[in-house]
C-alpha cells in the first residue's frame, strides 16, 4: 500500500514555480497509446479471415471498445475527479494492457468472444478512464486557454494511429514471413496477430507509465501569471459560475451538446473504422483490382491520423478566439457539404477523395478536442471532468451507430475486396442527414439557467468580483 500511495492526489500537487507546459506531454503519453483504437482497420481484414467472420462481426470489436469508453468515462468520471490524474492514468494503463493480453488469448484460441471481452470490454474501460484522466487537470492548468490545453492532449488520441498503423504492419511482417505489408490482399496469420497484440500491450503500458510519473495538479488557488478570471465574462456562453455533474445532466444544454457530439462522431467514426479498405474500394480498375496499393491505403490511414491530430489542436485552439458554438457550426455545416461531395465526386480522383476525407476527419477530431472547453464554458470548471465523462456516452452511441451504418450497407452490397464507390453512397448520404441533426442542436444551445448553478461557488465568484 505504501508504494501505491504515490498515486494519490496529495502526492501529485505541483511545487511552486512548476511549469504548466510539462503537463501536456504527460497527457500525450496516455492519449497517443489509447489512440491505437483508430488503427484497427489495418488488421481488420486479417481478423476477418482468421475468424471466418463478416465485416460487421469484426467491426463489433471496435464498437464495443467505444461503447465501454463512454460508459466507463461516465461511471468513473467522479472517481477520476476525486482520486486525481495519476491514479486514474495508472488504472487506465492496467486495463488497456490487459485488454490486449486477453484479446491475444482470444485470437490464439480462435474465440472471438474473448477478443470482444479483451480489446472491447477491458481495453474499452482503459480507453474511457485514460481519455478523461488528464482533461480536467489540463483545464485547471490552462483556465486562460482551455481550447488549446485540451487540444494539446486530445490531439494525441487522434494521432495514435499515426504511430500504430505503420508499426502494426511492420510487426505483422516481422512475425509472419507470409505477410507482405506492401502487397494488396496480404493477410497475417493468427500467430502474428497474437504476437502483435502482446507487443502492443506491453509497449503501451511502458509508455503510459511515463505519463503516470510526470503528471501534476496545480496547488489550490493557483492561476497563470497575469490571468484575470473576470475577463471571461464578456464571452458569449461562458459562465463564471459552476454547475455540478449531477445538475448538468438535468439541463437542456447538456443533452443538446450530447446530440451535437453524437452526430459529429457518428459521421466521422464510420470512415475511420473503414479507412484502409475504403480508399481501395473507391478506386477499382475494370478487372476489379484496386488501383490503390495496400501500402498506399496504410499511408492514407496515417494521413487521416495526421489531420485528426492536427484538427484537434488547430480547431480547438481557434475556438478560444471565435467561440465554441461557431466552431461547431463549422464542423457540422461544412461537414454536410464535404460528405455530399465525397459521395458524388469522391471517386473521380484520389486527390479529391483524400482531401475531402482529410478535412472531414479534421472536423471530427476538432469536435472531440473542443467539447471539454465547451463544457467548461457552459458549466464552469467545478466538475468538468465528471461532466465530460457523462457526455462521452454520446461517443458510445456513435461507436455503435457509425460502424453499423457503414458495415451494414457494405455487407449488403458484397464481400470485402469486391466493393466499389457506389456501395458507400447510401452510408455517406445517411451521414449528411446525421450532421444536419447535430447542426440544428448546436444552434439551440443557450447559457445555462442560474437555478442550476452551485450556490456556494456563485457566491464566491460574486465576492471575488467585488
Amino acid at each position: 500500500m505504501g508504494i501505491l500511495s504515490v498515486l494519490d492526489r496529495e502526492h501529485t500537487i505541483a511545487p511552486p514555480g512548476y511549469s504548466r507546459w510539462l503537463i501536456p506531454p504527460a497527457a500525450l503519453a496516455v492519449h497517443l497509446c489509447i489512440g491505437q483504437a483508430y488503427a484497427t482497420s489495418v488488421y481488420k481484414t486479417s481478423l476477418i479471415k482468421h475468424f471466418d467472420a463478416s465485416q460487421t462481426a469484426i467491426g463489433v470489436i471496435f464498437s464495443i471498445a467505444i461503447v465501454m469508453l463512454g460508459l466507463s468515462a461516465a461511471i468513473g468520471g467522479t472517481w477520476v475527479e476525486r482520486n486525481g490524474p495519476r491514479k486514474s492514468m495508472f488504472v487506465a494503463a492496467c486495463f488497456w494492457a490487459t485488454g490486449f493480453g486477453v484479446g491475444a488469448l482470444g485470437i490464439g484460441t480462435g474465440q472471438l468472444w474473448l477478443v470482444y471481452l479483451g480489446y472491447g470490454v477491458i481495453g474499452g474501460i482503459g480507453l474511457g478512464i485514460g481519455y478523461i484522466s488528464p482533461v480536467s487537470t489540463l483545464i485547471k492548468w490552462f483556465p486562460d486557454r482551455p481550447g488549446l490545453a485540451t487540444g494539446l492532449a486530445i490531439m494525441g488520441f487522434g494521432g495514435g494511429a499515426l504511430v500504430a498503423s505503420p508499426l502494426s504492419r511492420q510487426l505483422l511482417g516481422l512475425y509472419d514471413d507470409g505477410y507482405d505489408p506492401n502487397k494488396s490482399g496480404s493477410v497475417a496469420g493468427g500467430g502474428a496477430l497474437v504476437a502483435l497484440f502482446l507487443t502492443l500491450g506491453i509497449g503501451y503500458f511502458v509508455v503510459m507509465m511515463f505519463g503516470v510519473i510526470n503528471i501534476r495538479v496545480p496547488a489550490e488557488g493557483w492561476k497563470p501569471t497575469g490571468f484575470d478570471p473576470s475577463t471571461v465574462k464578456s464571452k458569449a456562453l461562458v459562465t463564471t459560475s459552476d454547475v455540478s455533474a449531477a445538475n448538468a445532466i438535468k439541463t437542456p444544454q447538456f443533452w443538446l451538446l450530447w446530440i451535437v457530439l453524437a452526430c459529429n462522431v457518428t459521421a466521422g467514426i464510420g470512415i475511420l473504422e473503414q479507412a484502409s479498405p475504403m480508399i481501395q474500394d473507391f478506386f477499382r480498375a475494370a478487372d476489379g483490382k484496386s488501383t490503390v496499393a495496400v501500402a498506399a491505403a496504410s499511408g492514407f490511414v496515417g494521413l487521416l491520423s495526421i489531420f485528426n491530430m492536427a484538427g484537434r489542436f488547430a480547431w480547438s485552439t481557434t475556438s478560444d478566439y471565435i467561440g465554441r458554438k461557431p466552431i461547431y457550426a463549422m464542423y457540422l455545416g461544412v461537414g454536410i457539404v464535404l460528405y455530399a461531395l465525397l459521395a458524388t465526386v469522391g471517386h473521380n480522383s484520389t486527390a479529391i477523395f483524400v482531401l475531402l476525407a482529410a478535412f472531414i476527419i479534421s472536423f471530427y477530431g476538432g469536435g472531440f478536442a473542443t467539447v471539454p472547453a465547451y463544457l467548461r464554458d457552459l458549466f464552469g470548471g467545478y466538475q468538468v471532468g465528471a461532466i465530460h465523462g457523462r457526455l462521452l456516452t454520446a461517443w458510445s452511441a456513435a461507436g455503435i451507430a457509425g460502424p453499423l451504418i457503414v458495415n451494414g450497407f457494405l455487407d449488403r452490397e458484397g464481400k470485402p475486396g469486391t466493393l466499389t464507390a457506389a456501395a458507400y453512397r447510401p452510408a455517406l448520404f445517411t451521414m449528411v442527414g446525421v450532421l444536419a441533426v447535430g447542426f440544428i442542436a448546436n444552434l439551440l444551445i443557450r447559457p445555462v439557467a442560474e437555478r442550476f448553478h452551485e450556490k456556494s461557488t456563485t457566491a464566491e465568484a460574486k465576492e471575488a468580483a467585488k
